[in-house]
């Protein structure tokens, strides 16, 4: 399903907005609830380079932190081929583009309710 979310949580549209703030590409969320226990969304991400996936990164952990959102756990920003930003109810994964194809989290998480953002 390609369309609006029903029950969208503001912090996880706020993320996806942070993300194309940054010029972020196909910029995702996925409706985990009933299909995983581990969270309820996913939001996913592009960056064009391992510098414009760390800016993505840090545009959303940054402007999450002013609306008081921070993460449990953040993975990747090191290397910036896959940052992940837990945030326990959601969790954003900025790939690069190599890594995104190679993992397809939406083909892996193909029964769940979508919504793309566009730019």
């Amino acid at each position: 399903m390609i369309g609006p979310l029903e029950g969208l949580p503001p912090t996880v549209s706020r993320a996806a907005e942070l993300a194309l703030d940054r010029k972020a590409e196909d910029v995702v969320a996925l409706d985990l609830r009933g299909i995983s226990s581990a969270t309820d969304f996913f939001v996913l991400a592009t960056g064009n380079s391992d510098i414009q996936v760390r800016a993505i990164a840090d545009r959303i952990l940054e402007g999450l932190a002013k609306e008081s959102v921070r993460p449990l756990h953040v993975e990747g920003k090191d290397r910036a081929r896959w940052v992940l930003l837990d945030f326990v109810d959601f969790v954003v994964h900025v790939f690069h583009p190599q890594a995104r194809e190679f993992y397809q989290l939406e083909l892996l998480w193909g029964d769940a309710p979508t919504q793309l953002f566009d730019p």
